[in-house]
This record gives C-alpha cells, structure tokens and sequence, in this order.
C-alpha cells in the first residue's frame, strides 16, 4: 500500500535510525543545534526520500542489497562529497548494491534519493533503452542532460510536496503508480543517455582502502584504535590512509576516530543512569584518558559539559 511520512528531528542518532534503505551513522562534525527533516514515499516498488539536515556531519551508511539507489542534490549549498566524490546539483550518484558509502557535509544539506528493486530496474534498462542499467561495482557520478536532470527534480520535487500537503493522494494506489512510472522513465532519462561504468583504477583502490578501514570501525567500537595498528590491519601505509580519509571524510583518520568515540561517549551519557555512572567511567570506556581534555573537546563539539549531558535523563 503506497504511503508517506514526514518527520522532524532535532538528535542525530534518532535522525540515522529512521533510514530505512540502510543502516546509517551519523557524526557531527560541527558545534551547534542539531535539526533534520526527512521525507520519506513508498510507492509500489520505488522509494523515495527527500533529505535536510543542518549542521556538518558524516554519514556512514550500508545500502542493502538487491536494491538500486541514485542520489543527488535537491538545493545547492555548501560542499557535499558522497564516497570522496564531490556532488554537483547537476549530477547524479549511482550506488552500487550493497554499498558502503561516506556522505559528507561542510554545512546545510538538501539532497533526495530514489530507488527500486535492482531485477526492476534492469528489465526497464533492457526494455525502454537497451542498456544493462544494473548498480555499477563503484559508486559512480554521472552528469545527465540538463533536461532530463530538471525533469527529475521536477518529479521528485512534486512527490515531496504531495508528501507534506496532500497524502491521501500519495495514498491511491492509482495516483501512486502513476507517479512511480513518471519518476522511473525520469530517471531512466538521466541515465540511459550517460551510462558510463569506467571507474579509475584509483577511485576502486581508495573504495577498497574505505571499506577495509570501516571494518576494523565496525569491529572495535568502543576500543581505541592507533594507525599503525590499522594500518597493518588493513595492508596500507599510513600515508596512503590519510590520503583516502582526506578524500572521504574531510579529516584525517586520527580526527575522525577522535570524533566518532566523541559521538559514541555522548550517547552513552545520554543513556547512562547518573546515579549510578560517572562521566570518567564513560570517558575511560572509549579510551579517553585525559578527562580534562576529554570535557573540552566534547564542550567544543556537542555545546554542553560531559556531566550535563549525563544528568539530562532520556525521555
């Protein structure tokens, strides 16, 4: 049954778990107020989401499989880079299946996505333009005609505000295939005319170089990690690592580790029972060691003291 929601957050971690098409991390790499509104439509097969989000901030994010995605700017602004590629309100990014992606942020984001199941899109390619339109191994820009990208938006654009304003018609199932089949030929306009899957050989290797990085994340949370150690972990000198970070995250990966035990304190101060949790015992877990730097640090970032943060009780 077509349907769609539209939301507003105000925390980053309540932010990333509404992501349906993927598990996503978020850290905030900026002081300030934290806001986000996320627009999300589910026709009959496709997905559409519609993004805003106001402070700078990286986002980890896992697709599933056996799903297509595309993304791309809805509204122009600050820097946007999405697997160290940076985005253009003129262009497209083609997700492959499955991907691990980086999406950062050096302020304000407006940007939308559209997908649909991988089998779909790949009978439209075979049967509307003859092509093989099946996710590419490496996420993958593309620049369509400028027709064809504005008629997108256009769409994507009328979906969102359908969304917010008139629902029930997002709801009949016949206004929604409708809709759905003009966002699907929109989209194979954009794409069907570029189909381009030469990725540089570089651009494969940093990927690899992000994917196996993320991995050693993933599997030590709350451990500090030291870069020769990740380094040889994943069979990189540190130089090339703090090339590839540079290039996805905006940082170096000392900083970005730095940042995301920041993130990962504060939600276990948020959760915490005060009475029975200290801030030290919180700051010894992910491997801070030096309190006072660590409550200046989290100051500067999250705008408030560790002991504040552990004395708000979640409700």
């Amino acid at each position: 049954m077509p349907s769609s929601a539209v939301r507003i957050f105000t925390d980053p971690e309540d932010y990333a778990a509404s992501f349906r098409e993927a598990q996503v991390e978020i850290t905030v790499t900026a002081r300030g107020q934290f806001a986000a509104e996320l627009t999300r439509i589910h026709l009959h097969r496709v997905r559409i989401q519609r993004f805003s989000d106001e402070l700078p901030r990286l986002a980890h994010s896992a697709l599933a499989t056996g799903s297509a995605m595309f993304s791309w700017l809805t509204q122009p602004g600050p820097r946007q880079l999405s697997s160290g590629v940076e985005m253009q309100s003129t262009s497209i990014m083609r997700h492959s299946e499955g991907n691990s992606n980086y999406l950062r942020s050096s302020g304000f984001a407006r940007y939308g996505s559209m997908s649909l199941p991988v089998e779909d899109l790949a009978l439209v390619g075979e049967v509307v333009v003859e092509l093989d339109l099946t996710p590419p191994r490496d996420p993958m820009p593309i620049t369509p005609p400028p027709a064809a990208m504005a008629r997108l938006q256009r769409l994507h654009a009328a979906a969102g505000d359908l969304a917010e304003n008139a629902p029930e018609i997002i709801a009949n199932p016949d206004a929604a295939r409708g809709l759905e089949q003009g966002l699907i030929e929109a989209m194979v306009g954009c794409v069907g005319h570029h189909e381009d899957r030469r990725n540089s050989v570089a651009q494969g290797q940093h990927a690899i170089v992000m994917r196996r990085f993320r991995r050693i994340v993933e599997e030590n949370p709350e451990q500090p990690l030291y870069i020769p150690e990740i380094c040889k972990a994943i069979r990189v000198p540190s130089r090339t690592l703090r090339m590839v970070c540079q290039e996805h995250l905006g940082m170096g990966p000392k900083r970005y580790l730095v940042q995301r035990r920041l993130n990962l304190a504060r939600r276990a101060l948020r959760e915490a029972n005060h009475e029975a949790t200290t801030v030290t015992d919180i700051a010894m877990r992910f491997g801070f060691w030096q309190l006072g730097r660590f409550s200046a640090e989290y100051q500067a970032v999250f705008g408030e003291s560790p002991s504040a943060t552990l004395r708000r009780q979640p409700g």
